[in-house]
């Protein structure tokens, strides 16, 4: 999907880019997750599957009307990715202070 949007001239490389390699660390925390603390979990902050491909296709129906935001100035995917990474950084930096603090506090000492 990050590989069409990039070719498709809507949204930059680099962001799509930034965007594949995020959700890979998203799976990767999460596999990670499943075999530490045996919990497999899919959506975070209610936040899963089913919702991007909704906001991917409000995506698309907006871009018939707005492919450039702001002034002109920007492409719609490219804020939309940006916001998104963000939103993905912040989902993978704390839900890993999380388990770590969690699996700190599981760890037999002696």
């Amino acid at each position: 999907m990050m590989g069409g949007l990039a070719l498709s001239g809507y949204m930059h490389p680099a962001i799509a880019i930034a965007l594949l390699v995020a959700f890979l660390l998203l799976s990767i925390q999460s596999y990670l997750a499943t075999y530490t603390l045996g919990e497999f979990q899919l959506s975070f902050w209610r936040f899963g599957p089913t919702e991007l491909r909704v906001l991917l296709a409000i995506g698309n129906l907006a871009l018939f009307r707005w492919a450039c935001v702001i002034h002109g100035r920007y492409r719609l995917f490219d804020l939309g990715g940006v916001i998104g990474l963000a939103g993905m950084s912040l989902m993978l930096v704390f839900i890993s202070l999380t388990n770590t603090v969690r699996l700190y506090g599981e760890e037999r000492i002696g």
